[in-house]
């Protein structure tokens, strides 16, 4: 998209004028020539291009300082600049709308992201929500030093120009990539920003793969970030001003016009029109002078040849008004594997571009420009008052790219004491994480280092040679522990360093927490796990922590915050609790929940109100969110209103699909309040009798209807019978679930034992029918392989009957009793993985009930009779011996003094007849207890 520009230099070809433009004529016509004889008019179109954009860029009036995302060579590069040109005005390639932000760094620890959060979309697709851009920092980026330059020193105006947050969504669809969206992140650290799209300035990497492949394959490398350290870092590390920039230039160049991504492309031209007519603007309003300005951005850009170029360009460009999306910003912490993660680069990469910044640091003797007040960076250089600038015109830059490409790249020599203290110290390290090294190891991985470098043409050993020559010497088979010998050389070359967001920095209502959590007393801003422990009968003031921590546990990862001992249940309260923290670790998902409110407690209601309201709501939904506000908000109107909204959601629900979990949370909620408060809620009651009626109308369909499942029907018949009573208290009709019960005819054997259980319940079907039914069942051989299936409905109607428990284990028994091993044996593990998926949670129930029916000891199974089998009868001699009145002192007392024992007889509503000495009784009790006098006996033995 090049064209004429109405004021500014020729781009269709070399300038006639201008030192800059003779200077590299001689270079333009040697690559030119060489392309013609190798590579035809193609090639040298593309080599001429490319230096042409060198020279438009250099002739530019407003100075470009092109970049590489945290480059060392940039950031030494942009140090050097600043000190040497003092400029009045930096733009800035970031987004303009997070300039506010920049301010808040000397609160952090590098490195930091810079985002902007958005929940409440207007303008964007429902589903893109929600919207996040992380923009990282880091100490050795050549942004940094241009904020800190700009922040610290008196006069100095900072400009950010870049389109704003909303503009990147906006021109989202533009792109098939978006700058920053790679492979989704690995590890704990490399996963602090999230999902969000990550922005940067200085994307350097071919968008050509077929490029790549032959740079990584001839360089002898294994990946690009290596590739570009050996061949752009470690050369332009000490090179001077105009040879970074015309090197930089001509790679954001080659880059540029290899690109095969129009898409892309056009996305990124208009970026560039976007912040050329930004500066433009910023110029007119100001009067700044160009010749005072610094233009910070990615090589990509600095090669751009958009019509807008330029100070001196009078081409428009339109700029879309922004969305009605509110936009929350703020700062998260980041790391260097999270960088890595987020922008595609090698793990390690930006750990060893921090150790290669610290060490040129200190080679050169360059102070950087720092923050004052920065955490861990030291104290901030002492700044001088910048100079004024000569008022004569800046001399033109000469070639330096002849000279830079022609002769080959110098090598360093090898540096013996900093190669034997990374072999001894990865040594140590990998004896501490379980490996066997030791001093032959060092020795190995030493001359090991030297070889490779030698191979891939270097004398000098880069740390990616020291750890290809670790992981050969040291890691053998397997690794021992949780760390392999790659990451442990990170970890010592530059470490993955995590940084942190300071208190002051930290949004109103992470402060908030970390006040309120003050009485704990610990240093909740460690990124280590801390125990706290408390104490709540002997200390009542820790009570709001402890309510604090439990709404944290429900609003923040499960590892952020965590029980260990105590629980919270509704009507329940620990005395002792035991938490791990960890919201250092976790101070990003802190922060992001500062972005909805102010309080906590404000978030939480947001949420479970947001959760109630949702299209997708549920009735089973809203009592989980009422139960939520009772534990942890405690407040009797939101959960009223939370209820209410309950009562709609179950009314409006034309399925039982939610049937068990609401009659779960509705039974728990009602014990709660009847133990608690002096009268049920007014939507409890409501709810009792629109679900009685609700579930009513649903059960003739529900029991016929082949998606509802049995559990699902038990779960209504079990929510009809439990609310019955109340149901009717409140003026529901009986007659409405006799109707419903009678009108239902289902097939499936599931469901019709779950009729017969509930017919049984309202008294229109008899124990002993339900028992000649089932036993029917078993005697029809066509019935026997689906009974696994009665047993299953007979299984879900213990929750609406619990009365048939017994029977049910009547019933097991019966069928393991009487059915052949042929048939058997093939039914068992039908029965068996019927139960345990369809009613595992009933299991407990059942096998309780089979523990008070069987026979405790296996000495008693040989004596024992199924209580549902007909008791034999007593032998002759025992019924031949009549029983007679007992005699003894209680006896003569007792009838010397009947009137107590008379009243007890009327109030038991019992005729007060008594027995004579040595008659046998004639009442049914004593011919009861006669016939079994098991339980008497067993009375008798416990009160002796």
């Amino acid at each position: 998209m090049s064209g004429p520009v109405v004021s500014g230099p020729d781009r269709s070809g070399p300038a006639t004028g201008g030192g800059a433009v003779g200077a590299f004529g001689p270079l333009r016509e040697q690559l030119a020539q060489a392309a013609r004889e190798f590579g035809g008019d193609a090639v040298s179109a593309v080599l001429t291009s490319m230096v042409d954009d060198v020279d438009r860029a250099l002739r530019e009036e407003l100075e470009i300082f092109p970049v590489c995302h945290h480059s060392p060579a940039s950031a030494l590069a942009m140090v050097r600049r600043l000190r040497d040109k003092q400029p009045k005005v930096i733009y800035l390639e970031l987004c303009e709308d997070l300039q506010p932000l920049l301010t808040e760094l000397r609160n952090c620890r590098l490195p930091v992201a810079v985002q902007a959060f958005a929940t409440h979309l207007d303008g964007f697709p429902k589903e893109w929500a929600p919207l996040s851009v992380v923009a990282p920092i880091t100490e050795a980026s050549a942004e940094y030093q241009a904020i800190a330059y700009a922040l610290e020193t008196p006069g100095v105006e900072l400009v950010l120009v870049d389109r704003s947050t909303d503009h990147v969504f906006q021109w989202a669809e533009k792109e098939d990539t978006p700058e920053g969206e790679h492979a989704h992140p690995q590890g704990e650290e490399a996963g602090l920003h999230g999902d969000a799209l990550g922005v940067e300035i200085g994307d350097l990497r071919p968008r050509f793969a077929e490029l790549e492949e032959h740079l990584l394959h001839h360089g002898k490398v294994r990946h690009w970030s290596e590739w570009w350290d050996q061949y752009v870092e470690q050369p332009l590390s000490g090179a001077d001003h105009d040879t970074y920039r015309q090197v930089m230039t001509l790679i954001g160049s080659l880059f540029r016009r290899l690109s095969r991504d129009p898409a892309r492309l056009a996305a990124d031209e208009d970026r560039e029109r976007y912040m050329w007519t930004r500066m433009r603007e910023h110029l007119a309003a100001t009067g700044a002078d160009p010749a005072d300005c610094l233009y910070v951005c990615g090589a990509f850009h600095a090669a751009s040849d958009v019509e807008q170029f330029g100070v001196r360009s009078s081409a428009p460009f339109a700029i879309s008004p922004r969305t009605g999306t509110t936009w929350l910003y703020g700062l998260i912490p980041s790391s260097h594997s999270a960088i890595e993660a987020q922008f595609g680069l090698a793990s390690g990469s930006v750990s060893i571009a921090a150790a290669t910044w610290a060490k040129a640091v200190k080679r050169d003797r360059l102070t950087p420009y720092r923050l004052a007040g920065q955490k861990s960076t030291g104290k901030a250089a002492a700044r001088k008052p910048a100079p004024t600038p000569a008022a004569a015109d800046p001399a033109p830059a000469a070639d330096r790219l002849t000279g830079f490409l022609s002769r080959p790249p110098t090598l360093d020599a090898l540096d013996e004491a900093e190669l034997l203290g990374w072999c001894v110290d990865i040594v140590r390290l990998a004896r501490r994480n379980g490996y066997l090294a030791s001093t032959a190891d060092a020795i190995a991985v030493f001359e090991t280092s030297i070889l490779l470098a030698g191979m891939r043409g270097r004398a000098r050993p880069t740390p990616y040679d020291f750890q290809d020559a670790a992981v050969t010497c040291i890691e053998k088979d397997v690794v021992p522990g949780r760390r392999d010998v790659a990451r442990l050389c990170e970890i010592l070359l530059g470490s993955d360093r995590v940084g942190a967001v300071g208190y002051d920095a930290l949004p109103p209502l992470a402060r908030n927490v970390l006040d309120r959590l003050a009485p704990l007393g610990l240093d909740l801003e460690k990124r280590t796990i801390q125990r706290a422990l408390l104490d709540l009968h002997a200390d009542p003031e820790l009570r709001p922590c402890s309510d604090l921590l439990w709404m944290l546990r429900y609003l923040l990862p499960p590892e952020a915050v965590r029980p260990i001992m105590g629980e919270r249940r509704l009507g329940e309260r620990s005395i002792q609790e035991s938490w791990d923290l960890a919201l250092g670790k976790h101070q990003r998902s802190l922060i992001e929940l500062g972005y909805d409110g102010v309080t906590v407690e404000q978030v939480l209601e947001q949420r479970l109100r947001r959760r109630v309201w949702a299209p997708e709501a549920t009735a089973a939904i809203a009592l989980a969110a009422v139960e939520d506000a009772v534990l942890y908000l405690g407040s009797r109107r939101f959960a009223d209103e939370l209820g209410a909204r309950a009562v709609e959601l179950l009314s409006a629900e034309r399925s039982a699909d939610d049937a068990p979990e609401v009659l779960r949370r509705i039974r728990r909620l009602l014990a709660y309040y009847r133990a608690s408060e002096p009268e049920l809620p007014a939507w409890c009651e409501e709810f009792a009798t629109a679900g009685y009626a609700h579930y009513c109308t649903l059960l003739p369909t529900a029991f016929v209807d082949d998606d509802t499942g049995v559990r699902q029907v038990g779960a209504m018949l079990g929510f009809l019978f439990s609310m019955e009573s109340l149901a009717l208290a409140l003026g529901c009709d009986r007659a409405q679930l006799e109707l419903a019960v009678r009108q239902s005819h289902p097939e499936a054997p599931a469901k019709v034992a779950l009729l017969w259980a509930a017919r049984t319940q309202l008294g229109l079907l008899s124990v002993a029918e339900l028992r000649e039914r089932c036993e029917e069942l078993l005697g029809n051989p066509l019935v026997v392989p689906s009974f696994p299936q009665y047993i299953m409905g007979f299984v879900q109607a213990m929750e609406p009957v619990p009365a048939l428990s017994g029977f049910v284990v009547e019933v097991i028994s019966k069928a393991f009793g009487r059915l052949p091993d042929s048939v058997l044996l093939p039914w068992l593990p039908k029965l068996i993985t019927t139960l345990r998926n369809e009613a595992a949670e009933l299991m407990p129930a059942l096998v309780r009930e089979a523990g008070r029916t069987f026979p405790g000891s296996l000495a008693e199974v040989a004596s024992w009779t199924p209580p549902w089998s007909p008791r034999p009868a007593p032998a002759a001699g025992a019924v031949s011996r009549p029983a007679v009145a007992p005699a003894g002192p209680a006896a003569e007392l007792l009838s010397a003094h009947r009137t107590a024992c008379d009243a007890v007889a009327v109030l038991l509503g019992c005729e007060p007849t008594w027995l004579v000495a040595g008659a046998s009784p004639a009442s049914p009790a004593a011919l009861l207890l006669t016939a079994h006098p098991e339980p008497a006996q067993a009375l008798a033995a416990l009160l002796t």
